[in-house]
């Protein structure tokens, strides 16, 4: 058994895989802080035994973009499973190859997004991630990582809005029925989903038109299935997408 933790800004998502590679479990817990080494663990080891999941791991692998939090989830994998992690980061091999002018600059999430993605449903492809920033990547059929591009989160923007204008509420992120909002919720929620939507669906058609090839679209992410039922663009969605990409990893790497 494989423990896979992807440390996010908002969340710290965990996957367990089983020796063929096949995604047994997969749950989160909020990215916090104040959180200590011991309640993550405590509720970890709570979750997996609620699912009658087995505890006896061989090897662990983190990838993190929240380094607040990357002494504390180690040190709870290894004080609680025994185990010492594979940390995501120079020196791993991924599979990939890396077009970044400065590979160091990428985030290892959108690099295990990516991994999964190739390995699972093959290049090229675009990867969208929907999270607390949305992210568009770019890889060729032979697993080149050619880049992409970064904009806002859908709840990032939804709360920028609310925080900026001292007027404005804070609205769910619910399609409204029409584009014409006859209330000032639904208008900023017509305002911030169609045009987020609006604003994915250009930067998927300039992004094939630069690859000037066929290429399949892939969203992971909380939020892509919610973007997926109102948009076109996507043609696969899978949100354990960073779990299965670190399992590859583990697996290239643990010799």
């Amino acid at each position: 058994m494989i423990l896979t933790v992807d440390i996010g800004n908002t969340n710290v998502k965990f996957g367990v895989f089983d020796n063929k590679n096949n995604l047994v479990n997969s749950f989160r817990l909020s990215a916090s802080a104040g959180m200590t080494s011991d309640e993550y663990g405590h509720n970890l080891k709570s979750i997996l035994s609620y699912n009658n999941t087995r505890l006896d791991f061989s090897g662990a692998i983190i990838s993190s973009v929240n380094p607040t939090l990357n002494y504390t989830i180690e040190h709870m994998v290894n004080y609680y499973f025994k185990i010492k992690p594979l940390i995501v980061g120079s020196g791993l091999k991924t599979g990939l190859n890396i077009k970044y002018d400065n590979p160091k600059e990428l985030g290892s999430d959108r690099v295990m997004g990516c991994v999964g993605a190739y390995y699972h449903y093959g290049g090229p492809f675009i990867l969208i991630d929907f999270g607390t920033a949305t992210t568009f990547n770019a890889v060729n059929e032979k697993g080149d990582f050619l880049g992409g591009a970064i904009s806002f989160g859908l709840k990032s923007s939804a709360e920028a809005l609310s925080k900026s204008a001292a007027k404005l509420p804070n609205v769910d992120l619910v399609m409204p029925d029409k584009a014409i909002g006859k209330t000032t919720i639904t208008g900023m929620q017509s305002g911030i989903i169609n045009g987020f939507i609006g604003g994915v669906e250009y930067l998927v058609k300039a992004l094939k038109a630069e690859m000037n090839t066929s290429v399949k679209v892939i969203a992971t992410g909380g939020l892509s299935e919610a973007v997926s039922e109102s948009s076109n663009v996507l043609d696969i969605v899978d949100r354990t997408l960073t779990l299965k990409g670190l399992c590859k990893v583990y697996r290239i790497n643990e010799k």
